[in-house]
């Protein structure tokens, strides 16, 4: 009878936590397809009013932007990373406003979202017969899109770090995968399907400025040491892929997006992890100066430090 009891009740939880999966879920999606309806310039002007909120206001946002800006930029002036971390935070609203029109415009509008579609054509003069290809894309610009256009034309497989929300996963999935592309988690599987993709002479993409949970390599990333994922380099070591750093630079006045694709610095391949973790920081460097304002600044990049030093982002007044 106790038995019994216990059971039905662990059904009960479990039903109820499926509910409240399946309410959230479908919550979020209604708000993004709502959010899909509207002009790409109206999104953008609504979410750079939210994106001013957030300068003006304290929150933790702005907090850890500054103290980004502060470490990366140390000889700018004080008043000129003032004014970078409010237009990054103003970009920051942008995004979120415009990623129901990502994720949920037709073919159609999703192609006239991109300025250039020729950029495709200079993905496939890198991409060598016969082998695969590595697509890093930083968090910069629209970083969602670049999978999603790319997709139209070659195939693209997509590693994730699953979110802390487990629930809000399948429909991550669902929308990135809704061209073609493939997800992947970052787990043995994933990433042994990834290799095989590129050794079959399929497209790979990863998000390279991530800090890693456990294995990586301390390698420079502006003025700071930060700690690097070396899975992309190891892929390009013993795959021999090219790598071709990627982003989606979101135009001024609602004007569309702009994909740059700039090829990989020499030694991101290379064995050691040293030099290649450098080289691939400086593409994702390289990438950001060309749009600091649409760089995820508000990241905690530098949470863990070598040689014991303390994480910034656990002192309260950052240098300013």
């Amino acid at each position: 009878m106790v038995g019994r009891i216990l059971n039905s009740s662990s059904q009960y939880r479990d039903a109820v936590y499926e509910s409240k999966t399946l309410s959230r879920a479908a919550i979020l999606r209604g708000i993004l397809r709502t959010l899909a309806l509207l002009p790409l310039p109206v999104a953008h002007g609504l979410g750079a009013m939210v994106g001013q909120l957030v300068a003006w206001l304290p929150t933790e946002l702005r907090r850890v932007t500054d103290t980004n800006l502060a470490l990366c930029f140390p000889e700018m002036p004080s008043a000129q990373r003032r004014r970078l971390a409010t237009a990054s935070l103003r970009e920051m609203g942008k995004q979120l406003l415009e990623t129901g029109i990502v994720w949920y415009c037709g073919e159609k509008r999703l192609q006239r979202l991109v300025v250039n579609p020729d950029s495709l054509d200079r993905i496939a003069s890198h991409w060598p017969p016969g082998r695969g290809l590595l697509l890093a894309g930083p968090h910069l610009g629209n970083w969602e899109l670049v999978s999603l256009y790319v997709n139209r034309r070659f195939r693209v497989h997509n590693l994730y770090r699953p979110p802390r929300q487990r629930d809000l996963e399948p429909l991550l999935v669902e929308v990135r995968e809704r061209t073609g592309a493939r997800s992947l988690p970052a787990t043995p599987n994933g990433i042994r399907t990834l290799y095989r993709a590129l050794k079959e002479g399929g497209l790979v993409g990863i998000l390279p400025d991530q800090e890693p949970k456990d294995s990586g390599h301390f390698a420079p990333f502006f003025a700071m040491q930060a700690k690097t994922m070396t899975l992309l380099c190891q892929m390009a070591s013993r795959t021999g892929a090219p790598v071709l750093f990627t982003f989606m630079e979101r135009l001024p006045w609602g004007r569309g997006f702009r994909l740059h694709v700039v090829p990989a610095p020499a030694g991101i391949d290379d064995p050691d992890a040293a030099v290649a973790t450098a080289a691939l920081n400086k593409g994702v460097e390289q990438c950001v100066r060309m749009a600091p304002h649409q760089y995820q600044w508000s990241y905690k990049r530098f949470r863990q430090q070598p040689d014991g030093k303390p994480n910034p982002y656990k002192t309260r007044h950052a240098s300013a």
